[in-house]
């Protein structure tokens, strides 16, 4: 029964975690905006979230590359997230003298494109907490 109920929530639940875990990385990058030689990073989400769920919501692996400014499977100074995956810097477009590669408008819509996807992770999962109390309480009538 508790495993089912794990299996129920478990893609919402490796959602929101990534999504915690790559807050953390994007909030590193506006704080790091004027160090110099910093380079920021991010995470691939899309393929971090089907790497865990492939695994049961317990870790991914190391990542494929999507550009090719990106370590080939591999993590950026071979830092990692908790769950095992890779951090990789982010592409450049304008580069800055200091060897800066943060960019504030590009970090700034990052970071409130996934702290809203994080809002909408915690809808979905109250969504499914409301939906299984429903059948818990109409299932003793």
């Amino acid at each position: 029964m508790i495993g089912k109920l794990d299996d129920y929530l478990r893609f919402n639940e490796t959602a929101l975690s990534l999504r915690a875990q790559r807050q953390e990385v994007l909030a590193s990058n506006i704080a790091n905006a004027d160090t110099p030689n910093y380079k920021a990073r991010d995470i691939d989400f899309a393929s971090a979230l089907q790497n865990a769920v492939a695994k049961g919501g317990q870790g991914g692996g190391p990542l494929s590359t999507t550009a090719k400014a990106h370590y080939p499977n591999g993590a950026a100074d071979g830092k990692a997230l908790a769950d095992g995956t890779p951090v990789l810097y982010r592409t450049i477009t304008q580069g800055a003298v200091d060897g800066n590669t943060v960019e504030m408008d590009t970090e700034r819509t990052q970071f409130a494109d996934n702290a809203l996807r994080y809002e909408a992770g915690i809808s979905m999962i109250n969504h499914q907490i409301r939906e299984l109390m429903t059948a818990i309480q109409s299932g003793g009538q």
